[in-house]
């Protein structure tokens, strides 16, 4: 599917713009494998973001105000949309690309551009691989908590599956990702009314600390971050603007939805009992028993949409950096986090405040790419005035606030 997009902005008398507009258009030609539904797009972005993240909320949330919860929440929907949008407009400039590419084309210049670009892609990897690693371990104890299978059996077998939808390609993941996102909804429609159907707990009224607010703030901006899926929604719809951003909105509205449910059925039923644990283990005390399977199931789903989402991604920023076969880079991009994630390689996990800083600076990458890439077009089809410098300047200092607020002790 090629789609040419016109993004050159005229300027000047009419008739120098008359006589040079061959000159002046510029076109991005967006190629995918396939096209994606309105939903599908939606959900990939959905998939992409919740997680583990979302059940950490909660502890995070009875540390606060509730009310200070949902200003917390709203203003990280804003900034996390404004980002989004940006990246989308990034990647439609150039053609669909990921991060790695639009980096390459817009932000490393001269001699050091070509090690530059491998440095990122190498960086990008090493975090994308350990994060789905610890998707097929986290699977894997789901598997031994309920059918008590070895550790190493749940985790190939997950793997299996999980890749399995990867390799048909973007199609089947929007498919897999739509569904998936329906019956996790369906889960935390009846948790949440299993818990108005008992003893209530009240909500939290009492504020302890402004680190508790940064802490806040930073694992729900992580819950609502699905940036690297962004250009998979632009290809997937083909470049089209009113898909792209309504796709981008309303699978981070769908998340922040998860987000408000989760954590007021927890407060609501867990209250002063809330720990560290995760919100599916302080229900699971408070409803019994049952709560564990409801979660084993919404665990593997939201497991297995992050794995769907990331793996994807990677896959294409494999193919995009070497122009190898699609199913080539689909092996790259998911067996080492199966050999990963079997040898247990622990030691990995000292190296999350450096993936932490990494995050950061890419972010701040994404936004110098991007400030350059609508200099260079003249245009913004996507974000608008919402693409101005000022409001560039407001997604770096929520992307630095949220780094801040991952590294604050919780009191």
């Amino acid at each position: 599917m090629n789609i040419h997009i016109d993004t050159c902005a005229q300027s000047g008398n009419s008739a120098q713009n008359n006589s040079a507009s061959a000159k002046c258009t510029f076109f991005a030609q967006i190629q995918s494998e396939s096209q994606l539904t309105f939903l599908e797009a939606a959900s990939i972005i959905v998939g992409h973001g919740v997680g583990a993240g979302i059940l950490a909320v909660p502890y995070l949330a009875s540390r606060n105000t509730w009310w200070d919860f949902l200003l917390i929440l709203a203003v990280a929907y804003c900034i996390n949309l404004l980002l989004h949008l940006m990246i989308a407009e990034l990647s439609l400039n150039n053609g669909g690309a990921q991060f790695v590419k639009c980096f390459e084309n817009e932000l490393f210049v001269g001699s050091f551009k070509k090690a530059a670009t491998w440095i990122v892609f190498a960086f990008l990897g090493f975090s994308v691989l350990c994060n789905v690693a610890s998707f097929i371990t986290g699977s894997a104890a789901v598997f031994a908590s309920w059918f008590a299978f070895p550790t190493w059996v749940g985790m190939v077998l997950y793997y299996a599956f999980a890749a399995l939808v990867v390799f048909f390609g973007m199609k089947i993941v929007g498919i897999c990702e739509k569904y998936s996102v329906f019956a996790m909804i369906i889960v935390i429609v009846i948790l949440f009314a299993a818990t108005l159907a008992s003893e209530m707990s009240a909500l939290p009224k009492k504020f302890i600390a402004s680190s508790n607010v940064m802490a806040l703030y930073s694992t729900v901006a992580f819950s609502l971050s699905a940036v690297m899926s962004v250009p998979q929604v632009v290809k997937g719809v083909g470049g089209d603007r009113k898909k792209i951003v309504r796709a981008i909105a309303a699978g981070t509205g769908v998340n922040a939805f998860l987000i408000v449910a989760v954590t007021f059925m927890t407060l609501l039923g867990a209250g002063a009992a809330i720990t560290k644990n995760g919100a599916l283990v302080d229900l699971s005390a408070h409803l019994g028993g049952w709560v564990s399977v409801v979660g084993y199931i919404f665990s593997l789903l939201a497991l297995s949409t992050s794995f769907w989402a990331n793996t994807l991604n990677m896959r294409d920023i494999i193919a995009e950096q070497t122009k190898w076969h699609l199913k080539l880079c689909w092996l790259l991009a998911t067996l080492p986090c199966l050999v990963l994630a079997l040898f247990g390689l622990q030691s990995f996990v000292g190296f999350t405040r450096l993936a932490g800083i990494i995050q950061v600076l890419t972010g701040i990458g994404i936004i110098i790419a991007y400030n350059r890439s609508r200099k260079r077009t003249a245009a913004s089809h996507i974000c608008g005035v919402a693409g101005n410098i000022a409001f560039q300047l407001i997604v770096i200092a929520g992307s630095l606030a949220a780094t801040v607020g991952s590294v604050l002790a919780v009191r």
